[in-house]
């Protein structure tokens, strides 16, 4: 088909086991929290999974593979810096971001008295407006381990389009 339309739709997922004494952070946000996520880097399940999604969408495979959990240089890593490297294999590959729609699953604490600034944070790291950054938050009603507060886990999709 010579005339195919150029976008691009990737899909990302991302789950942190929630333990005390570690830093809850969502979406570039630090939450208040006596659970936080447990992970190599900063466990920003948020960013990662719209990463992913990003990845997806240009058919780069995950961000373990790009971002590996064996590399020390990730330890601990900030990851809007882990985006802000994503983002540049989007411009690289010559896309452009519609939007983003993306769902955090976590029982407590509330996620949407967050979510303007987690918009905001996004929307300047994946230069759209953050109108353009949907973000929704879910509990799982006490059920399974994000219910019951030993998890967190985030779903994003994205839809790119080609840059002229």
């Amino acid at each position: 088909m010579t005339n195919k339309p150029s976008i691009r739709i990737g899909y990302g997922v991302d789950v942190h086991r929630l333990e005390i004494g570690y830093p809850l952070w969502i979406g570039g946000v630090q939450l208040e929290s006596q659970l936080g996520a447990v992970g190599h880097s900063d466990a920003d399940v948020l960013i990662h999974a719209i990463c992913d999604a990003l990845l997806g969408a240009l058919s780069l495979r995950d961000i373990g593979y790009h971002f590996s959990d064996q590399d020390p240089k990730y330890k601990g890593i900030d990851s809007k810096i882990l985006l802000r490297d994503v983002m540049q294999m989007v411009t690289q590959k010559g896309f452009g971001i519609i939007n983003v729609d993306a769902t955090v699953i976590l029982e407590s604490p509330k996620v949407n008295p967050h979510i303007d600034q987690m918009q905001v944070i996004l929307g300047e790291l994946l230069h759209v407006p953050s109108s353009d950054v949907s973000i929704k938050a879910t509990t799982h009603e006490r059920v399974d381990s994000f219910g019951e507060k030993r998890a967190i886990k985030a779903y994003a999709c994205v839809l790119l389009y080609k840059l002229t």
